[in-house]
């Protein structure tokens, strides 16, 4: 039955494409006259002008990847540029990177980080874009930071399984984050060293940025994300500050403060949204990478769209790249493509851009190491931001 259907649904679609040909005049290639296929074309054959547009469009060709010449991560990824399915769009991703790095103009550029990223074991990765100078301004989830302190105070996570007995774990205080496990009693440790330092805080309000400057200054480990943010003077953003571990903490630290009566430390939200338009409308250009998206994604290209506070109009952003595992069908922000946030005005409609659905602890390692082993870093002089509480007045 189904063959049937289809052999019908075969008919009409070559007597509507005769048809159609008949009305348009459309000539196409004609095969000789014993070919199978002749019932497909109708016509002496393609005009020269149609000839031409396609020997464009195939002019370039597929490359198989030759790992008997990739001698670095620069070179496979560069290899993969020449490939197809989501090889080729980790080499664009890559080359969208150079050209960010690249450009006289000297683009601020914002790097949003979502997803579990420092359990994949991406912490060094990160914190090398920012020792580099290949990134100005971070935007972060609050478990990622979150986990970057509880590694800076010397705990770790651990190789695991996804499968296990996760009820077993929960009686010995392990948590897992699929196949890596923590020591759930360190969290709470973590939690309260967070909770401790926040009651050492002035009792006002501060912006993430500010919180997490300070808070850095407690840490001392160089290849900790924050402590080569302070060291860098890069500015760290944490618009969902309190769905994290870190928002735990400074709820132990508000419910002493209440038991007490006494004033204790707010996180303002939009002081983050005003601190952050600030840099963008200041900024001559602006690119934005994103690790999976969520909330940074957002809140960095909100602030594109919120310069009409300040009576300015970016255009978006010039240069941008995303790696991520979700799609856009399901309508959701994390797999929105960059060319749907062109008509937000959030990317540039003339931006370079690029997306990569592939998993961040494969994808972004490879993209950072094209760009380290390049040496696409060198020369390139690093931001210097001057705050007065929450004005920028200056880059």
């Amino acid at each position: 039955m189904e063959f049937g259907l289809d052999l019908i649904q075969q008919n009409k679609n070559y007597f509507n494409r005769l048809e159609f040909m008949k009305k348009s005049k459309r000539r196409m290639y004609a095969p000789p006259e014993d070919s199978d296929f002749k019932r497909l074309y109708i016509g002496p054959g393609l005009t020269k002008k149609e000839r031409k547009m396609k020997e464009k469009i195939l002019s370039k060709e597929v490359r198989a990847a030759d790992l008997t010449k990739a001698k670095s991560v620069a070179d496979l990824v560069a290899a993969y540029g020449n490939m197809s399915i989501q090889a080729r769009n980790i080499g664009l991703c890559a080359k969208v990177y150079e050209n960010m790095l690249r450009d006289k103009d000297r683009p601020t550029i914002f790097l949003g980080l979502a997803a579990p990223l420092i359990a994949g074991g991406l912490r060094k990765v990160i914190r090398d874009m920012i020792e580099f100078g290949i990134v100005d301004v971070v935007v972060s989830t609050g478990a990622i930071l979150y986990q970057d302190i509880f590694q800076a105070r010397g705990y770790k996570h651990y190789i695991g399984s996804p499968d296990v007995d996760d009820a077993l774990f929960h009686d010995l205080l392990i948590n897992r984050i699929y196949d890596t496990y923590v020591d759930d009693e360190k969290f709470a440790d973590t939690d309260e060293w967070i909770a401790r330092f926040a009651d050492r805080l002035d009792s006002r309000t501060y912006s993430t940025r500010e919180f997490l400057y300070l808070l850095s200054r407690e840490l001392d480990d160089e290849n900790s994300i924050l402590v080569t943010a302070r060291k860098h003077r890069v500015p760290v953003f944490c618009p969902a500050i309190n769905d994290s571990s870190i928002g735990i903490g400074l709820t132990e630290h508000y419910r002493r403060k209440a038991l007490k009566n006494e004033g204790r430390v707010v996180i303002d939200a939009i002081r983050d949204n005003y601190e952050l338009t600030q840099i963008v409308v200041k900024s001559k250009k602006t690119a934005g990478i994103y690790v999976a998206g969520g909330v940074p994604k957002n809140f960095i290209n909100d602030s594109v769209v919120t310069g009409y506070v300040f009576g300015r109009n970016t255009g978006g952003h010039s240069y941008v790249f995303q790696v991520t595992t979700d799609a856009p069908h399901w309508g959701g922000l994390s797999g929105s493509t960059l060319e749907e946030a062109k008509s937000w005005g959030k990317v540039s409609k003339k931006a370079t851009k690029a997306m990569a659905f592939v998993e961040p602890t494969v994808s972004l390692p490879l993209i950072v190491g094209y760009v380290l082993q390049r040496g696409l870093w060198k020369g390139r002089k690093r931001l210097k931001f001057r705050w007065r509480d929450d004005i920028l007045e200056s880059i």
